[in-house]
């Protein structure tokens, strides 16, 4: 394993999977709070970012831990990857698909200190499951990996809660069908990459 441009453009791309539906989230906030100052939106936005980190980083702990004591696990790593992330890709597209035809009515409440961690962990709960995904790479990789998705989820956010201050909530539903669509993507890509090493 080497750092390279495949290396970067595949943790940029998990970044933009996995903060899809933190975008929702902070385009609802945005919408809910049109007049909310820039100390808070860095506050949402590093929230979700600290989550994004932190998730990868656990999942790959708790998986490298078992994938070091078990030499056996390694070949699994690929076709648990693509069911993951096809499984969470799926997800999110039909969550996106329901949201678009139901339309999302729901009122957003203001955020206290809270309320925004419940949402850090309930849109990163899914980043977890990268442990798994990048279980091969070193502690560093895979800190990096989980350093690179958290800025990207950071600049996404902070894009989000501004998009919901001026545009509203039309893009909530589509954030998450194409977030569906990247994870699915990294999904097969690690897979083949996985099968045909």
């Amino acid at each position: 394993m080497q750092f390279n441009f495949l290396f970067v453009l595949n943790s940029i791309l998990f970044g933009v999977g996995l903060a899809m539906d933190a975008f929702s989230v902070s385009i609802a906030n945005g919408l809910n709070e049109p007049k909310m100052p820039v100390r808070r939106m860095l506050l949402i936005a590093g929230t979700f970012a600290v989550f994004q980190t932190a998730m990868p980083l656990t999942g790959w702990l708790c998986v490298h831990s078992i994938a070091e004591a078990f030499q056996a696990f390694q070949p699994f790593i690929p076709w648990i990857a693509l069911a993951l992330l096809l499984f969470i890709g799926i997800k999110m597209i039909v969550e996106g698909r329901k949201e678009e035809k139901d339309g999302d009515d729901e009122e957003v409440k203001l955020l206290h200190g809270g309320a925004l961690l419940v949402q850090g962990i309930a849109t990163s709960i899914d980043a977890l499951s990268v442990g798994f995904t990048i279980a091969e790479y070193n502690l560093v990789f895979a800190l990096v990996e989980s350093v690179i998705i958290g800025v990207v989820t950071f600049g996404i956010c902070i894009a989000g809660v501004k998009l919901g201050k001026t545009v509203g909530m039309k893009l909530a539903g589509k954030a998450s069908i194409f977030g569906g669509i990247v994870l699915i993507l990294i999904g097969l890509e690690i897979f083949i990459t996985g099968v045909c090493k």
